[in-house]
């Protein structure tokens, strides 16, 4: 009974000192680690995002493995990435294709060495009604923003664990904390990507890898394109409006070199994760009707739709 009381009274002291640390690193911008010389790989490096991070990461003189589906994008990005002076691997991949994953990753080990940081950026999402939509695009969906953390940790969180030496970082969605309709692909995608970057950090935890960091980024819709005509409800977009991309970058580039476990981007998205675990389930259907979070998706799937019969999309 008293080993009970002391663990009890060290868990509680653990959990005053983590909420002071927390509030003082909201207050006070916390010491950014240096990454120069490491090597970063970052998937979706073909896209906005994906660029961005490219370039913010390349500044502060970590070298880069880019992968990316579109060749083309992901050369535009490795140019701009080798005008900063780091070396840049550029590589063709289908994430949603375990074995293309494991495959580059051995030519990366071979031609690169070994990767230090882990970018799992890539995202896709089906933008079809789910009765409407083809299996194959939902299938799509959850290979590439959640089967392929399973495969991308696999293949390289080995050679981090050699040296204890790495860092983690999963780009999820505010939609892996908490839902909105017409998008279950993305959100069922987002969610398992929360899952699974959550029980990772625990396990590295609990075998003392404190060496290998994890970041969790978790932004509200951001305006690249990919949810393009979604809106909230017309009069309260100005409080939370679309993220601006190099915004976003910015925000969980001093997480991730700050080694914060965990960022909501814009901080208003914290509100909506404490109400959706604290209210009924019936608060928060209303809270989604006022705000026009219930049909907010609805303008984007009918520009998928049009986009879809007029040819302008590929399946």
């Amino acid at each position: 009974m008293m080993v009970v009381v002391v663990d009890l009274l060290l868990m509680l002291i653990d959990l005053f000192c983590s909420i002071l640390r927390a509030v003082v690193q909201t207050v006070l911008r916390p010491r950014l680690k240096s990454i120069d010389g490491e090597l970063c790989l970052i998937t979706g490096s073909g896209g906005v995002l994906g660029r961005l991070f490219a370039l913010e990461i390349a500044a502060e003189g970590a070298h880069l493995v880019l992968w990316d589906c579109d060749t083309a994008a992901n050369e535009r990005t490795a140019r701009l990435a080798r005008e900063k002076g780091v070396r840049v691997y550029a590589y063709t991949v289908d994430l949603s294709r375990r074995h293309c994953i494991y495959e580059a990753a051995e030519r990366v080990k071979r031609e690169a060495g070994d990767v230090t940081m882990l970018l799992n950026n890539a995202g896709v999402v089906a933008g079809r009604r789910l009765l409407e939509c083809p299996d194959e695009l939902l299938e799509r969906t959850l290979l590439v923003n959640c089967h392929a953390l399973f495969w991308m940790t696999k293949a390289f969180l080995p050679q981090m664990q050699t040296k204890n030496h790495g860092h983690i970082v999963t780009v999820a969605s505010a939609l892996g904390l908490f839902s909105t309709a017409f998008v279950e692909d993305y959100c069922a995608s987002k969610f398992g990507a929360v899952g699974f970057h959550e029980s990772l950090t625990h396990e590295l935890h609990t075998e003392n890898l404190d060496g290998i960091k994890t970041t969790l980024v978790c932004p509200y819709i951001v305006n690249t394109g990919m949810f393009a005509g979604c809106e909230i409800r017309k009069e309260l977009c100005s409080l939370i409006p679309p993220l601006d991309p190099l915004y976003t970058v910015k925000q969980s580039m001093n997480a991730i070199l700050g080694e914060q476990q965990m960022i909501c981007i814009p901080r208003i998205m914290y509100i909506a994760v404490l109400a959706r675990a604290l209210l009924p389930w019936e608060a928060n259907v209303a809270t989604y009707r006022f705000m026009g979070g219930d049909t907010c998706m609805l303008p984007f799937i009918k520009n998928v739709e049009l986009k879809t019969s007029n040819g302008q999309l590929k399946s």
